[in-house]
């Protein structure tokens, strides 16, 4: 081989090593990786969620990820920018819901963003009634608003908090037509606003959740602030895989008493609604598929070895992994689900 030739073949090779190793950049997870979420609370549950599986999955892969609690308008807006894998984003179905109830700010996800593997439920969310009221249960609520009296719901319209309200509007509608009209919504903001709504005698019913308002539930029944369950919207097999102690005062099987089947908010006249808060991940659309492979690999291989399912369950989340394609399909039939609820409350049919 004469000089000339090996020169050639050496700028080749060169030049194909280089490809490969750009290639093989463009296929990993960068060094140092920002997880972005659709929150500003750093002691919230999306939080929570996000910092147990980002340590688990920086561990298995040895890199880098640092939660940023930037809120869900900033968090989707970074998402867009960075194709590169650099931007991650954990946020829970209120990217979908934000969508349905058409709040500023939320594009569908499923159009917009790649869908990446869900990693946990929150199993938290209910509905509570004052320790006193003369509603012991749904099915008090649904008759009354059958017979023409105004329910008053408390919510933080526009996602997790109102799609159980849009439940029951659904079930009293489907139950007695008419009478949806009489399951009402006052609109207020967090979690205090809608106790304080309760308290102030302006709310018959607020949206709230086990992890926050348990503790309202061990007062005494003559204590102003005290509050009952009525419903905890969850999937029965959800909450079976709570931890047996429960939370507070508050077991697994009390818990299961305000669930479906025990308690019946119907979809359709047959099935009962369920909703369970998920969390999953969100990519840029045009991010490599091979990072999300990586990613799928990595964080089934994170549950495999159980570790992360305690941790999960310690802070009370339910350890909930399904690779990206799954989990596609599974949030992608829950938003057919719920926007079908909203459209037979809101369409007059």
């Amino acid at each position: 081989m004469n000089l000339t030739s090996k020169l050639i073949v050496a700028v080749v090779g060169a030049a194909a090593l280089t490809a490969t190793s750009f290639a093989t950049m463009a296929q990993e997870l960068p060094r140092n990786v920002r997880l972005v979420i659709g929150s500003k609370s750093t002691g919230g549950d999306t939080y929570q969620n996000s910092a147990i599986v980002a340590e688990a999955l920086a561990d298995k892969l040895g890199i880098n990820i640092k939660v940023d609690a930037v809120g869900a308008t900033a968090a989707f807006k970074a998402l867009q920018r960075d194709s590169r894998g650099n931007t991650l984003m954990i946020f829970h179905d209120q990217s979908y819901l934000g969508v349905l109830y058409g709040r500023e700010g939320y594009d569908d996800p499923f159009a917009t963003y790649k869908i990446g593997p869900t990693v946990a439920i929150n199993p938290g969310n209910a509905y509570l009634v004052p320790k006193s009221s003369k509603y012991q249960s749904m099915e008090d609520i649904f008759a009354a608003a059958a017979a023409g009296e105004k329910v008053r719901v408390a919510i933080q319209p526009g996602g997790v908090s109102e799609i159980g309200f849009s439940a029951m509007k659904n079930a009293a509608k489907v139950r007695s037509p008419g009478s949806e009209e009489n399951i009402v919504a006052v609109n207020t903001g967090s979690q205090s606003d809608k106790n304080q709504a309760m308290w102030d005698g302006l709310a018959d019913v607020i949206n709230g959740s086990i992890q926050a308002n348990e503790q309202f539930t061990q007062l005494p029944a003559d204590d102003l602030k005290a509050m009952r369950f009525i419903w905890i919207t969850a999937r029965p097999a959800t909450l079976e895989q709570a931890p047996e102690q429960g939370m507070g005062n508050t077991t697994r099987d009390d818990m299961l008493k305000y669930a479906a089947p025990a308690v019946d908010v119907t979809l359709d006249g047959s099935e009962s609604f369920t909703f369970d808060k998920e969390f999953f991940f969100l990519y840029n659309k045009d991010m490599d598929d091979a990072i999300v492979a990586q990613i799928d690999g990595a964080l089934a291989d994170v549950f495999a070895a159980g570790d992360i399912q305690k941790r999960q369950k310690a802070s009370f989340f339910i350890p909930n992994f399904l690779p990206s394609g799954e989990a596609k399909a599974h949030l992608e039939a829950k938003a057919d689900t719920y926007k079908k609820v909203i459209s037979d409350i809101t369409s007059g049919n």
